[in-house]
């Protein structure tokens, strides 16, 4: 057995609540970012996680995040084709940097996913307030 400070046991934690459909609160937080706005609805729909409020918080979050990054993404996009048809050095650092940020997205991504699968609430800014609001 396992021994704790000063040969105590280690007290186990709270055990995770199950929700009636048998997923954890954590385990269906974490798939609300899986596919971003679907599973963000699903999440929002479906009976016993639509009345967790962690749960609709991640799904808000989820659908406000990927419908952000789907706005800048083409943004970056158009803006990187036009510099490049001018066939601007700009346009090529344009496009560099919409590597790097399609990178730091995913990063993002999976972070979300971590923080909400270990019960961990972080905010992103400015969508993570609208999300606290709608949840």
């Amino acid at each position: 057995m396992p021994q704790g400070v000063g040969g105590v046991p280690p007290q186990p934690g709270p055990a995770p609540v199950a929700q009636a459909g048998g997923m954890t609160e954590n385990v269906a937080s974490a798939l609300c970012y899986l596919a971003g706005i679907i599973t963000g609805i699903i999440f929002l729909v479906l009976a016993p996680y639509n009345q967790s409020k962690i749960v609709r918080f991640h799904a808000f979050q989820s659908i406000f995040f990927s419908i952000a990054w789907i706005i800048l993404s083409v943004a970056i996009s158009i803006l990187s084709a036009i510099l490049l048809a001018m066939s601007s050095a700009i346009g090529i650092l344009i496009s560099l940097f919409h590597l790097v940020l399609g990178l730091g997205g995913l990063l993002l991504w999976l972070f979300l996913m971590w923080k909400a699968y270990n019960n961990q609430k972080f905010v992103l800014p400015i969508v993570g307030p609208l999300a606290e609001k709608q949840a």
